[in-house]
């Protein structure tokens, strides 16, 4: 079995375990001061020295952390989880949210604007058979996996690429959400709270995320339940421009009151417990 891990080459994630625990060391940086020991990271991990060894070296090549002598620092204590880890995370969650914004979308010709990030990306897989929909994003991922569909026209924005999350942003970015209106814009978010509205880790990220939803009639917030209550850097969205929440039943119920409070109409599917 070892033998097996020890082939995977940097960058690329071959299984769901592998993910995971590349999520769990990026993790234990950011909640550990930034300096964590190998012994520490095989005790909360529950893996031998030499794999920790082997994630660190590809973690390292990534840019996502430094190596030390007998360990690792991050090199961004304020730096989210990069994407392509994120991927299983809540995966059937995140299945599940997608089905109930596909409920929500109308039928026939209809145009939307979609975010980046792995919620977002299950909520276009959804809708990918749809006809007539037009759909506008700045995710490379999301572009790239439906735009081979007949069936959609896929707007791709221009903008700098995010390493971590694979979008697009900045002015280009922002222009083009500026230069269109669509019936929906379905936002991901790394936080969203009846204090901070929905917000995530980059303001370059936030300030585009924001002309996406300022020319939309309806906006769809879509996030897994841990992030519900969670206050990121920068703000995406204000609560009065937030028209809909979907979440998954892992989320803390008096924050999802809280939010219902604001006039957010809140859906909550089913979590899936391990």
């Amino acid at each position: 079995m070892r033998g097996t891990a020890s082939t995977e080459r940097p960058g690329h994630a071959s299984s769901g375990k592998r993910s995971q625990r590349m999520r769990g060391i990026l993790a234990l940086l950011s909640a550990d001061d930034g300096v964590v020991s190998i012994a520490e990271f095989t005790d909360r991990l529950g893996v031998s020295a030499p794999t920790v060894r082997r994630d660190l070296a590809d973690l390292e090549d990534l840019g996502l952390l430094l190596r030390t002598h007998g360990g690792a620092r991050s090199n961004d204590q304020r730096a989210e989880i990069p994407v392509r880890f994120r991927d299983m995370q809540f995966r059937e969650a995140k299945r599940r949210i997608a089905v109930k914004v596909a409920e929500m979308i109308p039928a026939g010709p209809y145009a939307i604007a979609l975010s980046g990030g792995t919620t977002t990306g299950a909520v276009a897989r959804e809708l990918a058979g749809r006809p007539q929909l037009t759909i506008v994003t700045n995710s490379l991922t999301t572009a790239t996996e439906i735009a081979s569909r007949p069936n959609l026209q896929v707007i791709m924005t221009g903008g700098l690429v995010r390493s971590s999350s694979f979008e697009a942003v900045g002015v280009l970015a922002e222009n083009t959400f500026g230069a269109i209106n669509v019936g929906t814009a379905v936002l991901g978010t790394d936080g969203i709270s009846a204090l901070g509205g929905a917000t995530t880790h980059d303001e370059r990220e936030a300030r585009t995320n924001l002309a996406m939803v300022s020319h939309a009639q309806r906006v769809i917030v879509v996030t897994d339940g841990s992030k519900v209550g969670r206050v990121t850097l920068a703000r995406m969205a204000e609560l009065g421009q937030i028209h809909d929440l979907v979440t998954d039943s892992s989320a803390d119920p008096l924050e999802l009151e809280r939010l219902a409070a604001a006039d957010i109409a809140v859906h909550v599917v089913e979590h899936d417990h391990p």
